[in-house]
């Protein structure tokens, strides 16, 4: 898969597809460059995104806006703590006119998923969620049916309102390739953001993304090259987050990790890595892309002791810790 060799008509054509994204999407999402490069960069790399904010700061929005921009199939989902697996995935209906039963797809059948706080879903619509995002497939009755490709699933969870809400469960979490923490726009952004009294929804955006560009992103992603020092870079990085007897230094931050990240972690990176250095007019990966995603890759993955709740210490500054303590090859 690494043998290809990307062109540079190939490399310029990646970068620019991207900045014109990024300039469509700028027309209605104001200061949210790092969740417009994010959702970006797990699409290319294939994989699904958990955005996390409180109400209000677009998240909803910027799923549609990349729909758009992308021309890809939508639907939404607001999950609820009543939803039932059928209401997602479908169902079979009878038909007494024909005497059999038949088909009822729900709206997990399209490109593009708006999963609307998922965390309010019980364990059976998780569980479903959990097959449709790691096989590409839901089962209906005693039969499984391929999702369409590409399938991306965006799904928002409220960090604050705990209220009739469950935790995901772990293995679902692994599921998503990166969590992107959407946070307030600064005075100057907001002023812009006001000033559109609630209609940059109504904004056109051109269509910037194309299904033949998408899929030449997916087949080039393999072939950006990675030394071998990079691998063992990642590797590293991964490693320090798991709790080890017997390590205990100054730097050392295991202390408030009950459980670290697996190798799909360190697979995740490179896949993103790959990614961003493709959409960057890159054919091979630096530190400096493995540092760009580590925050949104690992901050999911990481389950944090009651020694760092106690003390305040969150995934994001455990993270950050490990990037400095980790020497750069």
């Amino acid at each position: 898969m690494e043998e290809k060799n990307i062109g540079a008509e190939e490399l310029e054509r990646c970068r620019a597809v991207a900045e014109r994204c990024r300039t469509e999407a700028r027309k209605r999402l104001v200061g949210q460059e790092r969740l417009v490069d994010g959702i970006l960069t797990a699409l290319v790399a294939g994989g699904h995104v958990l955005l996390e904010g409180v109400p209000g700061l677009a998240k909803t929005l910027a799923v549609r806006t990349f729909s758009e921009i992308s021309g890809l199939d939508f639907k939404r989902i607001q999950f609820t703590p009543d939803l039932l697996p059928a209401d997602v995935s479908g169902t079979l209906m009878y038909e007494p006119n024909k005497g059999a039963f038949s088909v009822r797809k729900g709206p997990i059948f399209t490109n593009v998923v708006l999963a609307d706080e998922i965390n309010r879903a019980p364990a059976k619509v998780q569980s479903a969620m959990l097959e449709a995002m790691e096989e590409r497939q839901v089962t209906i009755g005693e039969e499984s049916y391929k999702l369409a490709e590409p399938f991306f699933v965006l799904a928002t969870q409220n960090p604050v309102e705990q209220e009739g809400t469950y935790n995901l469960p772990e293995a679902e979490l692994d599921r998503f390739l990166m969590k992107l923490v959407v946070g307030y726009p600064s005075a100057e952004e907001e002023v812009q953001i006001v000033k559109t009294m609630g209609r940059a929804a109504e904004i056109p955006v051109a269509r910037a993304l194309s299904a033949a560009d998408l899929k030449l992103f997916k087949s080039l992603v393999p072939a950006v090259v990675c030394d071998d020092a990079i691998a063992e870079y990642i590797v590293k990085i991964v490693s320090v987050t798991r709790p080890s007897a017997g390590r205990a230094s100054e730097h050392d931050v295991t202390r408030y990790i009950a459980l670290g990240a697996s190798p799909r972690a360190g697979i995740s990176l490179l896949q993103c890595a790959r990614s961003t250095a493709l959409l960057a007019g890159r054919s091979f990966v630096l530190p400096e892309d493995i540092k760009a995603v580590a925050l949104p890759v690992l901050r999911h993955r990481l389950v944090l002791s009651y020694e760092a709740a106690s003390d305040g210490v969150g995934a994001d500054e455990i993270i950050g810790k490990i990037l400095d303590f980790v020497p750069l090859p």
